[in-house]
């Protein structure tokens, strides 16, 4: 009896999975990556389309909403492959190649935050300042501050190099739910960005301190996942957009079916 007890404690577990078989965080990261890359490029991409087809479309507002669409565009083609090449630790041995693929990653990073920067004073010029908004904001001046927003992105992107009328109350409506949408636009703008910018000064103030490889990792994933959740937000949350989509749509499977 006392046998058969033992036999039965002592009985082996089960073998655990090859090493094989256990993903690592870095694959599952990069495989987050690879997926944020290509939702962010072709649904930017939509976007893009969509201002491009529809004439309504061709606003101040949504002239800054293509440039955020063009940033996360780059950030999906770009930055993010650079970030994944930098996690395996690529290029070897080229310091200037390193420099170049961080200020890569900078610069795209910088010009969608720097273009949503310009989209949410856009908003409030239009909710706040409605007498001047016409005279202060028009096409031309959008462009301007387009390029002025991708001129900054671009010095801050050398960084690494360097240092080695009135208006009648429904428009107002309307310029209220677009504010209303834009703000939802910022606000997960905000808690993509902040874990991360949290683990920066973190680290800026104790470098030695341990962080978590899974929690960086995710930091990281989060802030690029905001360049692939915007056209669903447009999507979501302005009409115009999601019926440009829809008419698009149907007429690809139109064609399609012809």
């Amino acid at each position: 009896m006392e046998n058969t007890s033992n036999s039965t404690l002592s009985a082996p577990s089960a073998p655990p999975l090859p090493a094989d078989w256990v993903i690592s965080p870095n694959v599952a990261y990069m495989v987050a990556e690879l997926v944020i890359a290509v939702l962010s490029t072709f649904g930017n991409l939509l976007v893009c389309v969509a201002v491009g087809l529809n004439r309504k479309l061709r606003t101040v507002t949504n002239y800054f909403l293509v440039s955020l669409a063009v940033a996360d565009i780059l950030v999906g083609t770009i930055a993010i492959p650079c970030a994944i090449l930098t996690d395996i630790g690529l290029p070897r041995h080229n310091l200037y190649l390193c420099l170049i693929m961080l200020s890569i990653l900078l610069m795209f990073t910088e010009s969608s935050i720097l273009s949503l920067l310009a989209v949410a004073v856009e908003r409030y010029v239009a909710i706040f300042m409605p007498f001047r908004y016409q005279v202060l904001l028009t096409s031309r001046n959008a462009v301007l501050v387009i390029f002025a927003t991708w001129l900054l992105s671009f010095v801050i992107g050398l960084v690494p190099l360097m240092e080695r009328q009135a208006r009648a109350a429904a428009i107002m409506r309307r310029e209220v739910k677009t504010v209303t949408s834009l703000f939802l636009v910022l606000f997960l703008f905000t808690v993509c960005w902040i874990p991360l910018h949290i683990i920066n000064c973190f680290l800026l103030f104790c470098p030695h301190c341990p962080v978590p490889l899974e929690l960086l990792f995710t930091a990281i994933i989060l802030s690029h996942a905001n360049s692939a959740v915007n056209p669903f937000l447009y999507a979501y949350t302005m009409t115009t957009f999601r019926d440009t989509f829809k008419a698009n749509s149907s007429l690809r499977l139109t064609k399609q079916a012809v």
